[in-house]
């Protein structure tokens, strides 16, 4: 499927924060790309301004596309509980991003390439879909045969963040995604109740 592969510093700089992680280019010129980027008399966004780019900002937080992101509005919308957040809470649950929250990869684009490539099992079983929806329990590991990739050694051996929600063991590659998250245990700056309001025009 297509990701989007341009440019981040500018996605980042349009929604005034580094949404894919650390950037220095970020730090230098945090203000919107273009010829009146920084210029801080810009007009005022209007109210579905501000919903799309709410939407936008979790699509590419979360590296999912347009059709994809509605079906899980969707879903989120035909389960119980709050639609925001059950709509992050699916996001979380992505296989891809529980990589990414482990430490196995440095961004949620570099966990995408490691599940593709077939480094990941769940329960055992190689999985090698990215969007692949995690439920309490299951035991995410890194295959065997990629436990002595330097990428991934790397990447754990600079991790340092820890969720309530997750427990990883560094020795034997292997951790649990233990439960779904609650909304204010996602660290994500999303005001999902815009994106909620914009789909439900």
């Amino acid at each position: 499927m297509a990701r989007y592969t341009g440019p981040k510093t500018k996605i980042a700089r349009k929604f005034g924060e580094a949404i894919f992680g650390e950037d220095k280019s970020f730090e230098k010129r945090n203000y919107p790309p273009g010829q009146h980027g920084a210029n801080k008399r810009r007009g005022k966004k209007s109210e579905y301004a501000i919903q799309l780019m709410e939407k936008q900002k979790a699509k590419y937080t979360y590296g999912v596309l347009e059709r994809q992101f509605r079906n899980m509005f969707k879903s989120a919308r035909a389960a119980q509980g709050i639609t925001g957040e059950v709509l992050l809470q699916l996001c979380e649950s992505r296989l891809d991003n529980v990589v990414f929250r482990m430490g196995i990869a440095p961004s949620r684009s570099g966990a995408r390439q490691l599940v593709s490539h077939r480094h990941i099992t769940v329960n055992g079983e190689l999985v090698n879909i990215p969007s692949y929806q995690l439920k309490a329990g299951d035991v995410v590991a890194v295959r065997e045969k990629s436990k002595s990739l330097e990428a991934i050694e790397r990447s754990l051996s600079n991790s340092n963040h820890v969720y309530e929600w997750i427990t990883w063991n560094n020795e034997t590659k292997q951790g649990t995604y233990v439960s779904v998250p609650s909304r204010l245990q996602i660290p994500e700056n999303i005001n999902e109740q815009f994106i909620v309001e914009l789909y439900s025009k």
